[in-house]
This record gives structure tokens, C-alpha cells and sequence, in this order.
């Protein structure tokens, strides 16, 4: 089965399930038994960018993958997380976020440390006003444009950044001209983006963690790589050789023997 059929497959097998929190409708997917294990995607997804590691997963796991509605902090973010995992009967688990997922991540680790058993930081940074300082003129201008544009400006840099630093994944172009097209691209990518530079302390984890980085990663630069080494130096970390910002997708199978090994 090709890629893109294997997705048409997966969205198949595992229409979304949905709770309200609030006025804001939460969508998600699951499956599997056993302890639980939440997947948190970056500015760029939703839980289907998980697809190719769904099925291995959750031969030994509750695995739930959530797909963030447009919230505007990461607050809200940990308050629909809570009513999935409560949902799906959920008291612990482990969690594994990349990027955006990746901070969010560690933002439960410090409010939820009783909650989680393990965590994976992945392609992703700690607390910094780095991101902020670089990139916040860039996010006013983003404010001012029409969707169409925001859209078309997030398409053409996946084609000529990420998706070559990815081993010119086809199937990684596919998934980002979908996820950036459509009415809500700029609601949804200002709304990330304010998770993104929201200010937090960085925890001291209660529990094993461990890192996934990428060694040529296009959207987190080495700085911000090292200051996440530095940020939990007792972490072991996992570097991806060349596969860029979405190793998941791209490196799939080597992927998902990286989760197995952190999570045994």
C-alpha cells in the first residue's frame, strides 16, 4: 500500500472522536490497550500525522493522538488534553510531543508530574525567548494578511525547506500542503504560535525523559537543540542523522523503534 493509500486507510479505520470542553470541540483518535500513551503534534498536524506509528503503538498501548482546536494558550491546551485522557478513562500515561508538542509536553510534565509516567521531547525546544525575539515581527505581519496568502507563503516553504530536509519525503509534502490549505490556516498557525512563545518555567521532570532531535532540523536550529540538552542533561537523546523536522513521517519504521526503546 503507497503512503497516501495507507493514510486513506488509516482516516478509515479511525474516524475522530470528539469532546466538548467548554464551546471549544476537541477531536482526537485512539486505540489499543494498555498503559496510555498521548501523541502531541507541532504547528504543523493533527492526529493524523501520527498514522504510521498508530498501529504498532497500539499493540501495547492506549494510544490517543489529539489535534489542537484554535486555542490561543497552552492553559487551554492542558484543559482539553485533561478531558480527552478523562474521556478515554486515561489516569496516567506517558506522553511523546514534537515541536509545538514538544514544549506543550513539558509544560504537562511540570503542572501534571503525578500524571505522567514518561515523556519524550522530540525536534523541539525548552522555555527561550529566542523563538520570540526572532520571529514576532514576522507574526505581526502574518496578522495583517489574508488567509489565502498566510496559506500559500506556509505551502511554498514546505516544498523548498522542510519537506527537502526530510529526504524530499513525498508523502510529508502531501500531509503539509493539506494541513496549510483550507479557511483557518492563519487562526490556526497565530493560535500555535502564541503556544509556542508563551513563557514557562522549565520543570524538573519526575520521571525519565528523553530527547529526539534531528541533526539538520530546519526549524529548530542547533541553539536551541544544545539549550534543550542543557535544559535536562540527565535526558539521554536520540539523534536522527538527515531526516529533518518530521522523522515520523519520513523515517517511520526507525522512529517507531526509538519510541519503543524510550518507553521500555
Amino acid at each position: 500500500m503507497i503512503p497516501n493509500e495507507a493514510l486513506t486507510e488509516f482516516r478509515r479505520r479511525y474516524p475522530p472522536r470528539t469532546v466538548q470542553v467548554g464551546p471549544v470541540t476537541w477531536r482526537y483518535k485512539a486505540a489499543g490497550a494498555g498503559p496510555g500513551l498521548l501523541l502531541l503534534h507541532g504547528m504543523a498536524g493533527s492526529a493524523d500525522i501520527w498514522f504510521q506509528q498508530f498501529d504498532a503503538l497500539s499493540h501495547g498501548h492506549r494510544v490517543v493522538a489529539v489535534t489542537y482546536p484554535i486555542v490561543g494558550s497552552l492553559a487551554e491546551l492542558r484543559a482539553g488534553i485533561d478531558a480527552v485522557m478523562d474521556t478515554e478513562g486515561v489516569e496516567r500515561f506517558s506522553v511523546l510531543g514534537t515541536s509545538l508538542g514538544g514544549y506543550l509536553a513539558q509544560y504537562l510534565v511540570g503542572r501534571e508530574p503525578d500524571r505522567i509516567e514518561r515523556a519524550i521531547f522530540a525536534n523541539t525546544f525548552p522555555p527561550n525567548d529566542i523563538i520570540a525575539r526572532s520571529s514576532n515581527a514576522l507574526a505581526r505581519a502574518v496578522g495583517f494578511l489574508p488567509n489565502r496568502l498566510v496559506a500559500a507563503f506556509l505551502r511554498r516553504n514546505a516544498t523548498r525547506n522542510l519537506v527537502p530536509a526530510a529526504d524530499g519525503s513525498p508523502l510529508l509534502d502531501h500531509m503539509l500542503q493539506e494541513q496549510f490549505s483550507g479557511p483557518d490556516v492563519k487562526r490556526s498557525f497565530l493560535a500555535r504560535y502564541q503556544c509556542v512563545v508563551e513563557p514557562f518555567d522549565a520543570p524538573s521532570p519526575a520521571m525519565p525523559v528523553t530527547i529526539f532531535e534531528s541533526d539538520n532540523d530546519p526549524l529548530v536550529a542547533e541553539p536551541l537543540r544544545r539549550l534543550l540538552r542543557t535544559t535536562y542533561p540527565d535526558a539521554p537523546v536520540r539523534t536522527f542523522t538527515g531526516a529533518g523536522h518530521f522523522p515520523y513521517i519520513n523515517r517511520p519504521d526507525e522512529y517507531a523503534a526509538a519510541i519503543q526503546a524510550a518507553l521500555e
